[in-house]
């Protein structure tokens, strides 16, 4: 792999532009890696315990009752923040739009089954299960198919 950095005052920002004929693992890898960020964090709220909060371990965040809250393997955690303000947190994160009210971590997701209504059910690795409505499921399927998870990241 050939690498050429120019650095010149003329140019605003950062931009990083790869030319290839395929792609390739170590294409995606790289990807990842540029993409990567300092980890984020959320805080969740039980009872009067503030509790830091691992996104990988995650499965899904909803909002319910104007409230907002994550579903670890076995817990419920209110977040007291808006459910669009973790989802732009967490886009790099593989957290996706499932439905208007959910969104959910792809790198979580164990099996999902197409429903009656066109919905897909999404069963999650901690064994808690959701839905993506039909609007959301075609973005899913082909983040899904594009790398499938990374359960070691």
């Amino acid at each position: 792999m050939k690498v050429n950095i120019d650095i010149d005052e003329e140019h605003e920002g950062t931009s990083i532009t790869i030319q290839t004929d395929k792609w390739t693992d170590e294409l995606e890898h790289l990807l990842t890696l540029i993409k990567k960020e300092t980890p984020k964090r959320l805080f969740g709220v039980d009872e009067d315990q503030t509790i830091l909060l691992n996104p990988k371990e995650i499965d899904f965040i909803y909002a319910e009752n104007r409230k907002v809250y994550a579903a670890l393997q076995n817990r419920r955690l209110e977040i007291r923040m808006k459910l669009y303000e973790i989802e732009n947190m967490l886009a790099s994160q593989h957290f996706m739009r499932f439905s208007k009210s959910v969104i959910g971590n792809i790198n979580r997701i164990q099996r999902f089954e197409l429903s009656f209504n066109g919905n897909l059910c999404v069963y999650f690795t901690s064994g808690n299960k959701e839905y993506i409505t039909r609007k959301y499921v075609t973005s899913v399927k082909e983040k899904l198919a594009m790398g499938g998870t990374d359960h070691d990241n």
